[in-house]
């Protein structure tokens, strides 16, 4: 293994020299390893790059690890993983993604990830990505996420992107049938001319279905950051969209919750905030004996915390 796989995979997926459970690493387009167990089973996708994973139904405890890595420049990784999770099962994916070019050319990674959760699943999606390497070529990392809630089911999304991606675009849908929950946390970092777009579409179809979605930005330097978010309640439900963000130098930020309400008890709700960082927060900081530098980013740490 290389080191600069080592370090990504440390960094993206809490890797200590070993998975926990199943896992598929991939590594510049390839896999460079796997395993199933006796609940989860990962297979390449007949049509395609990428996998079919398959959790039967009650599986309890369990994580599978997918990390994809790009680690050097000239590389356009493009893949489609597919989860099937079955009724009652409880399981954890961690799905890290890392890119890295030492030189002029680009390296990217594009993930479409689709979710089928049957009855009363749950799921927690832990995302992280980052962009390493010195290279003067982008760092680009665009996920597309497809999400189709069955009765009951819940689906827990963790994602982050705190340094090193020069572009990203994050697409995410979702279909919540009777009782489903949808719950995002997305926290996000820019800096330089970096350039991120967050857009998030939600369908509340099923009786007394949910979702929360909560955004937290940083943008710096000359940083462009986009966010969309869009919930539509076609029966009784409730919904929230929280989008906030802290500007620093001359970053800038478009923010632009939606909701649409088709049908008399969608309780739906949205929160938008941009402003830079807050003068007495510096001052106390700088009282106990801190830099500004230093006061600013304790203040932006604890913030996408």
């Amino acid at each position: 293994m290389k080191e600069v796989t080592r370090d990504l995979l440390r960094e993206v997926s809490e890797w200590t020299g070993e998975f926990p459970g199943a896992y598929n690493v991939r590594e510049d387009g390839a896999s460079a390893g796997r395993r199933s167990t006796e609940n989860i089973q990962l297979s390449d996708k007949p049509d395609g790059p990428g996998l079919v994973i398959r959790i039967r139904p009650g599986t309890k405890g369990e994580t599978v690890s997918i990390p994809a890595l790009v680690t050097h420049g000239g590389v356009d990784d493009l893949v489609y993983n597919d989860f099937f999770v079955g009724e009652g099962a409880d399981v954890t994916i961690v799905a890290g993604c890392g890119v890295h070019t030492e030189d002029g050319s680009n390296a990217r990674h594009n993930g479409i990830h689709r979710f089928f959760l049957e009855k009363n699943a749950h799921i927690v999606y832990l995302e992280k990505h980052l962009g390493t390497g010195h290279g003067t070529g982008l760092h680009s990392i665009d996920p597309v996420t497809e999400i189709v809630l069955g009765e009951g089911a819940v689906l827990e999304m963790d994602t982050s992107q705190i340094g090193g991606v020069d572009r990203s675009t994050r697409r995410t849908t979702a279909v919540a049938a009777a009782g489903a929950k949808l719950i995002i946390r997305e926290r996000l970092l820019t800096e330089g001319t970096q350039q991120a777009k967050t857009d998030f579409s939600v369908q509340l179809d099923g009786e007394d279905s949910g979702a929360d979605i909560i955004s937290r930005s940083v943008a710096r330097g000359k940083s462009r950051q986009q966010y969309r978010s869009r919930i539509v309640g076609n029966n009784r439900c409730t919904g929230h969209s929280e989008c906030d963000a802290i500007i620093g130098e001359e970053g800038a930020v478009d923010a632009a919750p939606a909701l649409i309400a088709n049908h008399g008890d969608a309780a739906l709700i949205h929160e938008a905030a941009i402003g830079k960082i807050a003068g007495e927060q510096l001052l106390k900081l700088r009282t106990l004996g801190l830099t500004e530098e230093e006061a600013e980013a304790r203040i932006v740490a604890g913030f996408l915390k």
